[in-house]
């Protein structure tokens, strides 16, 4: 038992003389699910959904299943999932029962979809986005295109060469064509996604502001560099990590000496989008541009 570090199949662990019966049954481990172990106080934690993809595939037999869906977008490095998310497992035609925080998918892949990720088969970031895409709303499925266009280093447009008889293929052209792979966090997709729905002029993404000496201040999310206006994301962490605030702050007063205004923006904002684009609208009106 002491060799077995991370999940396992009991009946297998059995058969090779890891474990005794009387150690499976007892307290020294945790089931996860029907044939599926972990030594007691090693499961994954509930907000690990890499972790518990991990554990999940050994409830599948025969052929790994392939990982999808968010669980699959962690592994590339999209961390987009929302606390919580299920682990999708893509089986093929393969009959397996779901379970909690597990779905089961149907789908057969072709060869192309799919890859091998730190010792995980897992659909490749277009396809990922692809199945998200369909799957959900409008907000969520431009967050994960641009999200996994970005780590994956593909064209959003390349989704829609896949079959548009596939169901929820009807999302795939709006989420494309709002898509745009420099957002750098969901947040900002989002803050991209509120600016265009209520007709805020369109900034240039990821602009960076030089000095009069052509010198390099800093790279703002979203710019209107003609009235040298600029809107950015602030994340609790930023205030909360003293460091990182005291750089904010010098960035704020670099910009500044520059005649750069930079409107904030939080997750209350996000929540309620409608007091952002006023101040937003206001400071880019104040600078000359007619909104």
């Amino acid at each position: 038992m002491e060799d077995i570090t991370g999940p396992f199949r009991a009946n297998e662990a059995l058969a090779a003389g890891d474990i005794t019966r009387g150690r499976l049954a007892g307290p020294a481990t945790t089931r996860l699910f029907p044939n599926v172990r972990v030594a007691a106080g090693r499961a994954a934690p509930r907000d690990d959904l890499v972790g518990r993809a991990r554990e999940a595939v050994l409830y599948v037999r025969g052929d790994p299943p392939v990982v999808g869906g968010y669980a699959a977008a962690e592994v590339h490095g999209a961390a987009i999932a929302p606390t919580m998310a299920p682990v999708d497992l893509v089986v093929g035609r393969r009959s397996v029962r779901p379970r909690p925080g597990l779905t089961i998918r149907r789908d057969v892949l072709a060869e192309g979809d799919v890859e091998q990720r730190g010792g995980l088969l897992v659909t490749t970031p277009e396809r990922t986005a692809w199945d998200l895409v369909r799957r959900l709303g409008f907000t969520d499925g431009v967050v994960a295109l641009d999200a996994l266009a970005r780590v994956g280093k593909f064209d959003p447009e390349r989704l829609l060469e896949r079959p548009a008889g596939a169901r929820g293929a009807r999302r795939v052209g709006p989420a494309v064509e709002a898509s745009d792979p420099r957002a750098g966090s969901r947040p900002e997709t989002v803050m991209r996604l509120v600016m265009a729905r209520f007709d805020v002029p369109r900034p240039r993404l990821q602009l960076e502001v030089h000095d009069a000496q052509d010198l390099f201040v800093a790279r703002v999310d979203f710019g209107w560099e003609e009235f040298k206006v600029a809107a950015e994301y602030q994340g609790d962490g930023h205030r909360e990590d003293q460091q990182q605030w005291r750089r904010d702050q010098s960035r704020l007063a670099e910009l500044a000496s520059c005649g750069w205004i930079v409107v904030p923006c939080t997750a209350d904002d996000l929540r309620l989008p409608l007091t952002f684009v006023r101040r937003l609208l206001k400071t880019l009106a104040l600078r000359g541009c007619l909104v």
